[in-house]
């Protein structure tokens, strides 16, 4: 079935089955590979993407389901300032370890940033919960958060069920 939507501020045409993931769609179809599989069943967060600016999971998105929302990927999340703002903070922390994850986090990140620009620090471990970091860089990454947030960086009992 042939589809038009918008990846990147860019509209795409595609011919692909309605219930093939948005993932599968972004990294076969159009060449985006930034957006990674990770379980394939929205547990881990590498596969994050905002769909209209929300942080979604795209290996759960069948791309008959997209119409016509926006979807950014990693690829285009520093064209918005709080985006470049997050992937700059990401550097300067020292953030990234085998970096797998890391796109997933840092759309989470901005799409949490973009919604509230100054969260508390639950408030961080809420919008961050599902996003799998493996090397364990979750210091860091509320770290980042919290620079890119203007608020003093604390690292009070981690909640949270992925170490935040």
């Amino acid at each position: 079935m042939s589809y038009t939507i918008t990846v990147n501020n860019r509209q795409r045409t595609v011919d692909v089955p309605e219930d093939m993931p948005l993932l599968w769609l972004l990294r076969d179809e159009l060449g985006l590979v930034g957006t990674k599989y990770g379980c394939g069943i929205g547990l881990c967060g590498a596969c994050t993407v905002h769909i209209d600016g929300v942080a979604q999971r795209a290996c759960q998105i069948p791309v008959g389901t997209v119409g016509k929302s926006r979807v950014t990927t990693i690829e285009a999340v520093g064209e918005s300032e709080i985006g470049k703002r997050v992937q700059q903070a990401w550097l300067d922390v020292d953030v990234i370890q085998c970096g797998y994850c890391q796109a997933g986090q840092i759309m989470s990140a901005t799409a949490l940033l973009e919604e509230n620009p100054k969260p508390a620090p639950d408030e961080i471990d809420q919008a961050m919960a599902g996003n799998i970091c493996r090397c364990a860089t979750y210091n860091r990454i509320r770290e980042a958060i919290q620079r890119v947030s203007g608020q003093p960086v604390s690292f009070e009992a981690q909640g949270g069920g992925n170490g935040l």
